[in-house]
């Protein structure tokens, strides 16, 4: 974070609330999603003969939202069309929702096979947190947020978790649209301007700036610096333990 961005500095040490997305900001969860849509896609893509899936199709198509929105979004990059399908379809389906629980029930191997860790500095970051008395927060479009939280061990850092099964609960819209962060906030009690945005995805970066939060932070895992600013970063940090210098100290608030 630039030393010089006072307005930034002062809306760190201000916020009452930290809310984080999770997927490449809290776990390296989004490695164990891209093995999982790869391994959807490329398969799937090749039998259409279209252009190949690639990583930037995870960027650009995928990152940030809800399974059937990210499945949608690439199949309407290639030009295939295909029934919409249920939630309760087969993974085996060939519709829209078919694919995408084709697509969880290869995340659910990934997780159970290897595990996942908390990124270093944002197991920092939520150590220092934790005596200040700041909310924290988790909003993921995942439907396997409670599962990841709890194999990465940091459930009990987490106040209030909005995910996609409570999004799809409540009728949220999928990320860039500002509703899920926008719940986590009403649901810890606090107007969004007293809350801290943590993103690594386009979508997600514009959510947090189309709800008006007080700062939004873009964590470059791969999306670019540049671009996470032009979709609505305040500032961008390429690791979570550089937000540290500029937590409040002091008595905790309430």
């Amino acid at each position: 974070m630039p030393s010089n961005d006072t307005s930034a500095d002062v809306r760190l040490r201000s916020a009452r609330a930290f809310l984080f997305d999770l997927d490449g900001v809290l776990t390296p969860t989004v490695e164990v999603h891209m093995r999982a849509w790869e391994r959807l896609f490329a398969p799937y893509l090749a039998a259409h003969r279209v252009a190949p899936y690639t990583v930037e199709d995870y960027h650009r198509l995928v990152d940030g939202r809800p399974r059937y929105d990210g499945v949608r979004a690439v199949l309407e990059d290639r030009h295939i069309r295909i029934p919409e399908g249920g939630p309760d379809d087969p993974p085996d389906a060939d519709t829209v929702h078919g694919l995408g629980n084709r697509k969880n029930a290869e995340f659910s191997a990934e997780l159970a096979e290897n595990g996942i860790a908390p990124y270093s500095g944002s197991l920092r970051l939520l150590d220092a947190l934790a005596p200040t008395g700041i909310r924290v927060a988790v909003v993921t479009s995942s439907r396997n947020g409670a599962s990841v939280l709890k194999a990465a061990g940091i459930a009990d850092r987490v106040e209030v978790l909005v995910d996609g099964i409570v999004a799809a609960d409540d009728h949220l819209r999928g990320k860039p649209a500002p509703d899920a962060f926008l719940d986590a906030a009403r649901r810890l009690g606090l107007p969004p301007e007293e809350g801290v945005v943590l993103e690594d995805a386009l979508s997600g970066v514009a959510a947090g700036h189309a709800g008006g939060f007080g700062l939004v932070v873009g964590v470059d895992r791969g999306a670019g610096a540049d671009a996470l600013r032009a979709h609505g970063a305040d500032i961008a940090v390429s690791d979570l333990a550089e937000l540290l210098p500029w937590l409040p100290t002091g008595t905790p608030r309430t």
